[in-house]
Parts: structure tokens; C-alpha cells; sequence
């Protein structure tokens, strides 16, 4: 396949197409549609967990521009994620894969997006370790306002999140080297802007998870201390 505008997504969230990883993803794959992209998604889970390996790593190297999206795991990226990133940096040391670009997106429910810096380290080194050329990476903080609803539908609370994609978007449609520091500025903001609002909202929200599930009473256990 001819590498030329083909963007592929990998999810690297176990939530697959419902996460706030997809629909971060998917808000680029259908900006770049319209402009004529090619565009292609894998879900890292199901993947690494299928026998046909070969296939997938195929639609890898197929890839122009590869935008990995994940969520954060204890300061660094999910176990599948980690897995498929070593399984790409060894193919490429044995084949020939050149001019690809990598992009990555991670989100964390921490007010602060600073929380992610380790993971998009981790993102960057691969890349150099792989002879991808790293484009850059965007971090979220405060990731549970989006929620897996899709990002146009999240109103004021989504400006920041929808202009650092955009920049994003025409920035691969430039065919620019690098994603803009304005999008990376625009995506670090947190989308509400006091954080005892997010913290109360969250906490609330554990509340009612732990009512839906019948351990209200459970909810200060410490099982593990």
C-alpha cells in the first residue's frame, strides 16, 4: 500500500472504541477523511490477544503517520501498549520501515496534565529506539469530562480539547514535522478550570458507582494495607 496520506490509529485503552482514548482518535481520523486521508483503527487489546499477528504488524508498517492514544497506568502506558511498541521497534530493526511519523495522545483523570509528561517520555524514546520520527505528543489532564462521548459533542468545556486537535489536523495535512506548541499549550489546559469542582464532581461520581454496585458501605476499605 502507498504510505502517502494513510494515518493509522492505534487505541491503546481497554475500554476500545467507548474510551476517552478512541474518541480523542477518532475526532482526527474524521477531520482527515474529509481531506482525502486514508484512515485506519486498531485496537491494541483485541490485537495483541489475535493469532494474526502478521496482519496487523502489516497494517503497521503501512501506516504514514501513526497516532497512538492511551490512557495513563501508573505514570506510565497499559501493558498491551508497552507490548506492541517493543513488538514494533523489533520488527523495525530487522526490516526496512522508513519515513514514518508517530503522534501520541494520553489522557490521565488527574487535574493535571503534568501527570503524563513520564508516558510521552516513554513515547519519544520508542521512536528513537524504532527510527520513527517523533512529531510530538498532547496531554490531558482531568480526561474524565470527556468520558468516551464524542469530542464535538462536549460544548465549552471541549474548546481547549477541540483546538489542539485541530492544530493536530493541520498540522499532518501541512505535512509539518512537528505538532504545533499551541496545541500542546491548548490541550494542557484543564478543561475546568477550578479543580475542587473536578475533584467534588469525581468524588461524587464514585459515590454513585459504588451505590450501582451495592458497596457504599465498602467504599473506605483497605483490603491491601
Amino acid at each position: 500500500m502507498n504510505k502517502s496520506r494513510n494515518i493509522l490509529l492505534l487505541v491503546g485503552s481497554p475500554g476500545g472504541a467507548s474510551s476517552t482514548s478512541a474518541s480523542l482518535g477518532h475526532y482526527i481520523l474524521d477531520q482527515l477523511a474529509v481531506q482525502g486521508f486514508v484512515t485506519t483503527e486498531l485496537n491494541i487489546q483485541s490485537e495483541v490477544q489475535s493469532s494474526d499477528l502478521q496482519t496487523f504488524c502489516k497494517t503497521i508498517d503501512d501506516a504514514e503517520i501513526i497516532l497512538l492514544t492511551f490512557p495513563l497506568y501508573v505514570d506510565s502506558l497499559p501493558a498491551p501498549v508497552i507490548n506492541t511498541l517493543e513488538l514494533i521497534r523489533d520488527r523495525r530493526v530487522k526490516s526496512q520501515v522508513n519515513n514514518q511519523k508517530l503522534i501520541a495522545i494520553v489522557n490521565c483523570g488527574f487535574p493535571e496534565a503534568s501527570h503524563n509528561e513520564w508516558a510521552l517520555a516513554i513515547c519519544e524514546q520508542f521512536a528513537q529506539e524504532a527510527g520513527i520520527h517523533w512529531m510530538g505528543g498532547l496531554s490531558l489532564g482531568m480526561g474524565g469530562v470527556v468520558h468516551g462521548k464524542p469530542v464535538s459533542e462536549l460544548g465549552g468545556i471541549g474548546t481547549n480539547i477541540v483546538n489542539a486537535l485541530d492544530l493536530v489536523v493541520e498540522s499532518i495535512v501541512q505535512k509539518e514535522d512537528k505538532i504545533p506548541e499551541e496545541a500542546i499549550e491548548y490541550m494542557a489546559t484543564p478543561p475546568i478550570p477550578y479543580k475542587w469542582m473536578y475533584t467534588s464532581i469525581a468524588s461524587i461520581s464514585w459515590i454513585f458507582g459504588a451505590l450501582k454496585n451495592k458497596v457504599l458501605t465498602k467504599i473506605g476499605s483497605k483490603p491491601f494495607v
